[in-house]
């Protein structure tokens, strides 16, 4: 069996204080991706940064306080690589990939966009260089005889029933047309060659959400969006057995706006 974990922590240190390190002691994922660390790995405190138990490998923004991706796996990987070949990204804090035995885990760290300013054009950027990576990817690895697996903070609420309040955020980052469509290809069997681990288990589901505002009181309504996922080779996505979110009891558990999505899968 092998689980795996995919967490935005919005802010590691501050997640660190609020139940993280709990967190992840009680985990039995074999792989942890986090997104959204905003930190240099000599800003984490010891157990956070080199907890007793996991190989990790961080890999933070150029710009301080920003992104930032990390990567915790039970045993050594075989390699690791930071970035995707990108002049403008592998120094963004965006993405780490690492072999294990038979697959390849990355943690992605998508950028959110904004409507009207530079932040989507930034996004549109990223997908424009991603996707071709995606694809060499899954074909490099084929011949190696590996899967894929792709987690974390798409930004991408990729259909209706992947937030709550869709008609209101047709015209909002993370809901546009055009980054639907991006994701459809992502998942397109002709295209990307992707498959969506949770939807695929879960075909029915209104959600599950993985992210919810801390403004109002959207966490109790559960008015949230599945923007975090789990995205990997067709062969690796079916032998996923099963995936949830981990959703915290109540609000103030929580030590992050957003939820660990969790999948295991038989291999």
């Amino acid at each position: 069996m092998l689980t795996v974990t995919s967490v935005n922590v919005n802010g590691l240190r501050a997640a660190a204080k609020k139940g993280f390190v709990e967190w992840l002691a009680g985990t039995s994922a074999d792989a942890v991706c986090l997104q959204e660390v905003r930190a240099e790995e000599a800003q984490l405190p010891e157990e956070v940064r080199a907890p007793e138990g996991w190989f990790t490998v961080h890999a933070p923004a150029a710009a301080k306080g920003r992104a930032g991706v990390s990567l915790y796996t039970r045993r050594e990987p075989d390699a690791v690589r930071i970035g995707f070949g990108s002049a403008e990204f592998d120094t963004a804090g965006r993405y780490v990939e690492a072999d294990l035995p038979g697959v390849t885990v990355a943690s992605l760290y998508l950028p959110s966009g904004e409507v009207g300013t530079e932040r989507q054009d930034e996004k549109y950027r990223f997908m424009g260089e991603f996707l071709p990576y995606l694809k060499e990817l899954r074909t490099r690895a084929a011949a190696d005889g590996r899967e894929v697996v792709v987690c974390g903070d798409w930004n991408i609420a990729h259909q209706e029933a992947d937030l709550k309040n869709w008609k209101a955020n047709r015209k909002n980052a993370g809901f546009l047309p055009e980054e639907r469509e991006w994701l459809s290809r992502v998942l397109d069997e002709g295209d990307g060659g992707y498959v969506d681990v949770v939807r695929g288990l879960h075909p029915e589901q209104e959600g599950p959400y993985s992210w919810w505002s801390y403004r109002g009181r959207a966490f109790d309504n559960d008015s949230g969006w599945r923007i975090d996922y789990q995205i990997a080779t067709p062969g690796l996505a079916a032998k996923a057995v099963k995936a949830h979110v981990e959703r915290a009891a109540t609000h103030d558990e929580r030590w992050s706006d957003h939820a660990p999505v969790t999948a295991v899968y038989e291999m």
